[in-house]
């Protein structure tokens, strides 16, 4: 069916302007002034928000954490996903050691085949470096796969330094972006070992495992073998002042460096590590929360327009059963919280509503910026005459509250339980399907494989 939505403010970072939107076979068609079409159905959307659907660059669906999985799989995430307004997932596809890169593909695609409500890809994360996974390079990007995601800690995934450098120059040869996880994971195994030793096992000693000079030593170690490999560089989920601190550095120096960050860097700290009765294990991830002055910078830098992309790192543990599972040791504490569903109503709030950001930054960081980084701009990430009819019809005026009981996410605990929110997503169209209307999911499993190109800068 054609869509034509009448009287919205469409929503772009260079400006917003008010205009009619007609979407027919699956497309953006029109753009224009009291735009009409005889087979087309007519909705009102005055005084409502137009943005391109939004776009979570970091999310961790059905992940295998050894003898279990994460409580969300493709068909849990991605309902909640597009029930909040993301029209499309990045998750990842991770090669175990002794597999390729093509085996880790195929799984992830089985994974998510027939499961997903919104569209999605991969970044491929790479945990062995050998001659015939360079190789393997070449049939990722025939694939779509252009972007990637390396390790600095966690024995089992990480990569050496020399690899890094390898692989950063490898990458930029195929015209694709690295994501890098900046955390010393020696530094972290030994801090844990001290902190059991003292008998520290609850989860007030995490964040003492991974303190802030964590993240900034794997922050300014990357951007020294990024620099020598001549290549830009992602660094995803950014928690730290003194890790941004070294990214504005570099950057001074002439450096491209992309930052991506997360609603739980924003909006929670670490007093949270406080509570009693093993409650703190829900905030337990990696970087962990850090203090009021680390929020106040990402803010400042969201502001300035230094931060370009907001994921979620969406790897939702359940409370009961399985965050419990640290009950007695916090390093068996699987690390990871939820937040896909979320994400554009927590930003929109606290973002736009508080005066930080306006909704053109908005777009930016949910949406066009992503498109652009990982390769599938105009197509995604724009309301443009021939863009994939992803748009979400905003209400500004919506009040709400997140609760546990009200969220499609499948896990048992939200961390922004309780909080108030402004605006929702009263309607989404994934490539012209209205799958969301009144704020209600109504359709599922409309999502497909979005095969991806070459990295634009921003």
């Amino acid at each position: 069916m054609d869509i034509i939505l009448k009287g919205g403010e469409i929503v772009a970072p260079q400006g917003s302007k008010r205009a009619d939107v007609e979407i027919k076979d699956g497309k953006i068609a029109r753009i224009g002034e009291d735009l009409s079409s005889p087979e087309a159905r007519i909705i009102d959307v005055q005084g409502k928000l137009l943005f391109p659907g939004f776009i979570d660059t970091h999310t961790h669906f059905k992940l295998d954490a050894g003898d279990f999985f994460t409580a969300d799989d493709f068909y849990t995430g991605t309902k909640a996903a597009i029930a909040g307004g993301t029209t499309m997932v990045l998750d990842f596809a991770t090669q175990n050691k002794g597999e390729t890169l093509s085996e880790a593909l195929e799984i992830w695609y089985k994974k998510a085949e027939n499961q997903a409500s919104c569209d999605y890809s991969f970044h491929m994360s790479i945990s062995e470096w050998t001659p015939e996974i360079l190789e393997e390079l070449k049939t990722m990007t025939e694939e779509g796969i252009t972007s990637y995601k390396l390790y600095m800690a966690y024995d089992n995934l990480k990569v050496r330094d020399n690899e890094i450098l390898e692989i950063l120059k490898a990458v930029k040869e195929q015209g694709g972006i690295i994501g890098v996880h900046c955390e010393n994971g020696d530094l972290i195994n030994e801090l844990i070992r001290e902190e059991k030793e003292k008998g520290n096992l609850s989860p007030k000693a995490h964040p003492v495992s991974r303190p802030d000079e964590i993240e900034a030593e794997a922050v300014n170690r990357l951007l020294t073998i990024a620099r020598l490999a001549e290549s830009p560089v992602n660094i995803v989920h950014l928690s730290s002042a003194l890790g941004y601190k070294v990214i504005e550095r570099a950057r001074l120096e002439g450096q491209k460096v992309y930052v991506e960050t997360c609603p739980q860097y924003l909006l929670l700290d670490d007093s949270k590590y406080l509570l009693e009765d093993f409650e703190s294990a829900k905030y337990v991830l990696s970087p962990p929360l850090r203090k009021e002055k680390d929020i106040a910078t990402l803010w400042q830098a969201m502001r300035e327009g230094k931060i370009e992309t907001i994921g979620t790192d969406h790897c939702s543990f359940n409370f009961k059963g399985q965050k419990e599972r640290g009950l007695m040791d916090f390093s068996k504490i699987p690390n990871g919280m939820p937040g896909v569903e979320h994400r554009p109503v927590l930003l929109y709030t606290f973002g736009v509503k508080e005066g930080i950001l306006s909704k053109e930054q908005l777009c930016a960081l949910l949406s066009t910026n992503a498109a652009k980084l990982f390769g599938m701009y105009p197509q995604k990430g724009a309301i443009a005459e021939g863009s994939d009819g992803d748009i979400v019809v905003w209400d500004p005026e919506y009040n709400g509250r997140i609760t546990k009981e009200e969220q499609l996410q499948n896990v048992d605990y939200t961390p922004y339980e309780g909080m108030e929110t402004f605006g929702r997503a009263e309607y989404v169209f994934l490539r012209g399907i209205p799958v969301v209307e009144q704020g209600k999911l109504l359709i599922e499993n409309q999502g497909k494989f979005i095969p991806r190109g070459r990295t634009q800068e921003l």
